[in-house]
């Protein structure tokens, strides 16, 4: 997932009223795409999250003026802009960075930060693997982009990536400006046991003087998640939290869980080695909990229409393949997460297919059931989205995601205290019911995949209630009859 960085237009266009003259910025096309596909919120948004979308990431704003009339639109809709921390800014001028966070800090907003720049790379060229015949190799099954080497040669790197950290961290303290919240993008790079990582380490010869004879796969994999988190945890998230100890930070795909992973990345394949459990064509990964040991403050799951995952079920209802597989893995995070925890899910609805690829048999997941899983997201643990997509998508994914997070600030109160009641995910098309309970009242929503229309018993907390059809709605219903 790449940013793409465009820059504010410096014409003003000039409006005539009377004798008073309006100064209007002219946006670049991204910072327009949200303006033009999203509205003021109706409902106060209070202590709930903003909600993240990708055209947001540096709207290049170049002054203060601009900065704080940007802020002030997009705080209108619920959105919250986000500066790159990139790596070829540092120890370079960082203004345009400061003049958002500037903005934010003054109108009492989140100042935003995306550090996955800083974070690249573990591995360079000195970080091969090396074979019984004293020859380099890298394994190459991540992509001819990303050469994986020697996981045991990454403890070289912690301490050039955590200056980077500190070097804008320290920048913003002077600044008198703090990081609210930070992500990153890390993904391929250090430690990792997917793919064939297991099979490379086997043959290296530094990696086998680590492990015991004939080590297993469990133990390769427990031993990268436990490196990878303390990567994370010294070079990223301690920094951050010694400098501002309230800050959310996180990673995506870093998030707590139940002991399985429903989906792969793009970068990823299944690799039989690898224990897991099969849900008709699909293959759930049995996965380490690290996000204890990243030192984590935010939880960071992902929710996308991966184009394979259309083919691992034989529903005849289309839909209901992409909304059972992406409500597992929202699911996950919600009953896993503590509840002082926040999750910031990242989410998208075009079908994402390997490069150019396409499969017109793959058919797209309709715009209704996308948006109804969001909300059933909301009522099992979500606090806020973070939409990715890229700028071909930008207007629809924005609109989409914009519709939910406006709308659904009506039951504020429910966001920001309920707790989540329900789980479970119906193997096969049915209704799906999902709640928040907050003192003696739910909020729940009833979504239907079988034609079904009648009222249904459901148990939420230790009351029996009654869930009536209401097809597109939330109902709030007492709980002390």
């Amino acid at each position: 997932m790449k940013a793409t960085t465009l820059i504010l237009l410096s014409a003003i266009t000039l409006a005539t009223t009377g004798s008073q003259i309006i100064e209007e910025p002219k946006w670049p096309e991204k910072v327009q795409v949200i303006l033009d596909n999203t509205k003021p919120l109706n409902y106060e948004r209070n202590n709930r999250l903003p909600l993240y979308l990708w055209p947001a990431i540096d709207p290049g704003v170049t002054d203060d003026k601009s900065a704080e009339l940007l802020v002030n639109e997009f705080n209108k809709r619920g959105v919250g802009i986000v500066s790159t921390w990139n790596v070829r800014k540092f120890e370079k001028d960082i203004s345009q960075e400061l003049t958002i966070a500037r903005a934010q800090k003054k109108l009492g907003q989140r100042i935003n930060i995306d550090a996955t720049s800083l974070l690249y790379g573990f591995y360079d060229e000195n970080s091969a693997h090396i074979d019984k015949d004293g020859n380099k190799f890298f394994d190459d099954s991540f992509g001819k982009d990303h050469k994986m080497g020697c996981p045991f040669t990454t403890d070289s790197r912690k301490n050039v990536i955590r200056q980077r950290v500190e070097y804008f961290l320290k920048k913003y303290r002077d600044e008198g400006l703090a990081v609210d919240f930070i992500f990153a993008d890390w993904e391929i790079d250090g430690p990792i046991e997917v793919n064939n990582a297991y099979e490379s380490s086997k043959k290296c010869t530094r990696c086998l003087s680590h492990f015991s004879k004939d080590f297993t796969f469990e133990e390769f994999r427990e031993t990268m998640r436990e490196m990878r988190s303390y990567l994370q945890n010294y070079s990223y998230s301690s920094p951050v939290l010694s400098y501002f100890p309230d800050a959310l930070v996180g990673n995506y795909a870093v998030y707590p869980n139940d002991g399985y992973r429903y989906w792969y990345d793009y970068f990823e394949f299944f690799n039989d080695v690898q224990p897991h459990k099969k849900d008709q064509k699909a293959t759930y990964r049995e996965w380490y909990n690290d996000f204890p040991l990243t030192g984590y403050t935010f939880a960071m799951p992902v929710v996308y229409t991966w184009w394979k995952t259309f083919t691992w079920y034989d529903f005849r209802n289309t839909d209901y393949r992409w909304f059972y597989n992406m409500l597992l893995n929202a699911s996950n995070a919600g009953k896993s997460t503590p509840q002082n925890i926040p999750v910031i899910s990242f989410v998208h609805w075009h079908t994402i297919f390997d490069g150019s690829q396409t499969d017109p048999a793959i058919k797209q997941m309709s715009k209704e059931a996308y948006q109804e899983l969001l909300w059933h997201m909301l009522l099992r643990g979500t606090d806020t989205f973070f939409m990715w997509s890229g700028k071909e998508e930008f207007p629809e994914e924005t609109k989409l995601v914009h519709e939910v997070y406006a709308s659904a600030q009506q039951y504020g109160k429910f966001l920001e205290n309920g707790i989540p009641v329900n789980f479970d995910v119906p193997d096969k098309p049915g209704t799906v019911i999902s709640g928040l309970a907050l003192n003696n009242e739910i909020l729940v929503r009833r979504t239907d995949f079988d034609g079904n229309n009648k009222p249904i018993k459901f148990m939420a907390g230790t009351k029996l209630i009654t869930v009536n059809f209401n097809p597109g709605k939330c109902s709030i219903i007492p709980l002390d009859k």
